[in-house]
């Protein structure tokens, strides 16, 4: 009899899964197809075909794919490589506490259609669980003066070094990736910066002292271990990150990825101090041939008469991560990472890391995480080319999760002395 086997059956997103399919007959061809619904009902499908060995087993950990989605031997394959049945549609998790994403994996005959859905009986099935927080992190909103967010703290005695988490102008309050460093041992905050409750979606300002607030508030909570906090963003989470990690003596980590290293589009303010932005060309603006708009060519133009607004990134006392997706189409990250590190080390210093991912994209997201190489953003377009390819920008988000968490416990953990 056809069994299909999947463990652990209920994991945290950023967790492997071990899939195994037996009794199958010697060198049979089956497919195996994956899919789940988000919460709003979206579809997100995926399919390899694959052979049985002599024996008649398929063990993903071992066997390669031999076409769909991916080729090769890609144990996560056919979670990394879930696409939309609407195209640009992206996959996100907004109720992080009260449910997990429930992903249907499939073992079909060779002949099953290559669709999203089919009528055919599968040979066997299995669902797993993939949750974005552990048992026992607790969940606490905050909404103490203007700060907007929400803070997750792990389970467990003792205090945890504290993470501000951030995203960039789709806006809103998203909470998955500062549940899941909870989960791996950080009390993170996830913070609003626009487009929340009385936020306003499109603001004329970014007031660097709403920062403060929040990692003050971070600080002084009895779970957090300071003396300093660490930063998560991406984008133009990435680029106020920047600025708090030159302006606030509380941030001593920051992780910024697909970011730029000067203002965007609207002024920075921090205690009657105003930062410009840097002018752009509109005019270069791209549209591909799908339709998908890229703004990756609009800052292109960096002669010298631009260097001024590049942020003094050599005043901040922490370190940095820069992380960067080389096939990204909105942020041309690789030149902006390089023009902040060279400006780095003209002041002597040598406090960050460079991951450069050829073939990553912009949005580059915990491990197993689908490739979103296209969505919307309703303040700005409806379809934005973020760019990726399928394997490589996997790669990228199972690497780059581990050095986050090592770089982030490296410099907001103190060394303890060995007692002797």
């Amino acid at each position: 009899m056809v069994q299909l086997t999947a463990t652990p059956l209920s994991a945290l997103v950023d967790e492997p899964v071990h899939i195994r399919a037996t009794g199958l007959t010697p060198l049979q061809l089956v497919v195996f197809h994956a899919s789940l619904e988000d919460e709003v009902g979206n579809l997100f499908y995926s399919l390899a075909f694959y052979r049985a060995n002599e024996v008649g087993e398929i063990d993903l950990d071992h066997a390669a794919a031999l076409g769909g989605d991916y080729k090769g031997v890609h144990p996560m394959g056919l979670f990394w490589s879930l696409k939309p049945e609407k195209p640009v549609t992206r996959l996100l998790k907004r109720d992080v506490m009260n449910s997990p994403f429930r992903v249907q994996i499939k073992l079909y005959d060779r002949h099953l259609p290559i669709e999203a859905k089919t009528s055919e009986a599968p040979k066997a099935s299995v669902t797993l669980e993939r949750w974005y927080v552990a048992p026992g992190v607790t969940r606490i909103p905050v909404r103490e003066g203007r700060l907007r967010g929400t803070l997750f703290v792990p389970s467990g005695e003792g205090r945890f070094p504290g993470v501000i988490d951030m995203f960039g102008a789709s806006g809103g309050l998203l909470e998955f990736r500062a549940s899941l460093l909870a989960s791996r041992g950080f009390a993170s905050l996830a913070l609003a910066h626009c487009g929340f409750e009385d936020l306003p979606p499109q603001p004329e300002k970014v007031d660097l002292e709403y920062f403060e607030e929040a990692a003050n508030f971070l600080l002084k909570h009895p779970k957090v271990l300071g003396p300093g906090i660490g930063v998560v963003s991406v984008c133009r989470g990435a680029e106020i990150g920047l600025s708090m990690a030159i302006h606030l003596k509380q941030v001593t980590a920051t992780v910024l990825i697909n970011g730029p290293n000067f203002i965007f589009s609207i002024p920075h303010v921090y205690r009657g101090q105003i930062f410009k932005p840097r002018p752009h060309s509109i005019q270069s603006i791209s549209i591909n041939a799908l339709g998908f708009v890229e703004f990756y060519h609009i800052f292109d133009e960096g002669g010298p008469e631009n260097s001024q607004f590049c942020l003094p990134i050599e005043k901040a006392q922490g370190p940095f991560l820069f992380i960067v997706g080389e096939d990204d189409r909105n942020v041309n990250g690789k030149v902006f990472a390089k023009q902040a590190t060279e400006q780095l080390k003209r002041h002597g210093k040598n406090n960050w890391t460079l991951l450069s991912y050829p073939g990553a994209g912009h949005m580059i997201e915990p491990p197993y995480s689908p490739l979103c190489c296209v969505s919307g953003i309703a303040s700005v377009c409806s379809a934005i080319h973020w760019g990726g390819e399928v394997v490589p920008h996997a790669a990228a988000q199972e690497h780059s999760w581990k050095e986050i968490q090592k770089f982030l416990r490296k410099h907001l953990m103190p060394v303890v002395a060995s007692q002797i």
